[in-house]
């Protein structure tokens, strides 16, 4: 039992309460393990699997997951986090994205032990003397506690009723599935917490919660997010995922290796003493990039990629004596477009524009196609336009 409690609390932020999940562990039973996912992208990134690598964990150990895809609560929107209302998305846009998750999830998790579920299944039904009697068991103070919501009130800013639905559906949810444990980001905190009390109104064993800590993206700062253009899908292709795993900071690394990694947190320790001893960070971050490489794509893969990445860049394709500079790209990041333009590696942002639209600009050897994509703080890359311009950029 305290293998499996070490190992549920790897990479954990919070566990309300420890004590409620060891009894769980100990009853025997084969415990149900809640996640949710609203469908609002159509890709799965490694942010996400944060979360999925926790429920792996519960499934190595024999527990049940139930994969909840928020179709319904997607078409509220999720405020968590969030300083305005959150636009809605049609159900079609849903649909289209859920699919694409069912795909990607079993990259992860187990078949035999996952089952995917919506929650419309049981939401539908509710209707509106459900909805109406679902309200009633929670009060408006209380959920004005909630961080999001208590800074905008004191704001003056808008706060939408159907907003205050949505922890309620998601609570509503862990008493549909009788969930034994419900597992979200730290920002899912209150939302999680409205599950165990719902399952308290409603005459069962209140779930315990657990939080995984949000992974930050590229620029090492920001929660990884395609709105901020920091992000990794699970579906790139093998060498531009490599590509990317090795442009990340050393700092960065770590944090990566802690959340991301399946090798025991003793390996990581003898890597960082390695890496205190003088071995180049580089080679451990090869290590990273190779797991991660195969185990979204295939076994092998990995190191493919990083034979491709060393002839790239140690076999004479770069040169030695690549110059650098630091660029202040602001909080808010800067475009490719007028980064390049700003480091003097093309005259003019319509010109780094149409170089980039005809595939003129790598970035770490990745051909970029988008002038636009912003360049965040926090990376540290080597770019080239053209065959003979390269500079490594550090923001």
């Amino acid at each position: 039992m305290n293998d499996a409690l070490k190992l549920i609390k790897r990479g954990t932020d919070e566990i309300l309460t420890e004590s409620d999940l060891k009894k769980k562990l100990d009853s025997g039973k084969q415990l149900i393990i809640k996640a949710g996912f609203d469908p609002t992208a159509p890709d799965l990134h490694l942010g996400h699997t944060v979360l999925l690598n926790k429920l792996r964990h519960f499934q190595d150990l024999g527990h049940k997951v139930i994969f909840l895809i928020g179709d319904f609560t997607g078409q509220i929107g999720d405020p968590s986090g969030k300083n305005k209302t959150r636009p809605t998305l049609s159900s079609e846009e849903l649909i289209s994205n859920a699919k694409t998750y069912e795909k990607q999830v079993f990259k992860i998790l187990k078949k035999d032990l996952t089952e995917v579920k919506f929650n419309s299944e049981w939401c539908n039904k509710l209707g509106a003397d459900g909805l109406i009697g679902l309200a009633s068991k929670y009060n408006v103070a209380r959920m004005l506690e909630r961080d999001d919501f208590n800074k905008r009130y004191s704001a003056n800013q808008s706060i939408a009723i159907h907003e205050f639905l949505y922890p309620l559906v998601q609570g509503y949810d862990s008493v549909a599935l009788e969930a034994d444990v419900e597992c979200g980001g730290t920002d899912q905190k209150f939302n999680l917490l409205v599950g165990r009390e719902l399952q308290r109104s409603y005459g069962q064993d209140p779930q315990v919660v657990l939080t995984v800590p949000i992974l930050e993206g590229l620029d090492g700062t920001n929660k990884m997010s395609k709105s901020l253009n920091n992000f990794i899908a699970i579906d790139e292709e093998p060498n531009d995922m490599f590509g990317k795993i090795m442009s990340i900071s050393d700092e960065l690394m770590w944090r990566w290796f802690e959340l991301l990694s399946f090798i025991s947190e003793q390996e990581i320790s003898a890597l960082k003493k390695k890496m205190e001893e003088g071995t180049n960070p580089r080679d451990i971050k090869f290590l990273l990039a190779e797991e991660l490489v195969d185990r979204f794509h295939s076994e092998g893969d990995g190191t493919k990629c990083k034979e491709a990445f060393l002839q790239r860049f140690q076999k004479g394709q770069m040169p030695d004596d690549i110059p650098s500079m630091s660029v202040d790209v602001g909080t808010e990041g800067m475009p490719l477009a007028n980064l390049l333009k700003n480091c003097d590696m093309t005259s003019s942002t319509s010109e780094a524009m149409r170089l980039v639209k005809q595939g003129g600009v790598k970035i770490d050897s990745v051909k970029i196609e988008d002038p636009k994509m912003l360049i965040m703080k926090g990376q540290e890359s080597i770019y080239q336009v053209g065959k003979r311009k390269f500079l490594k950029i550090k923001t």
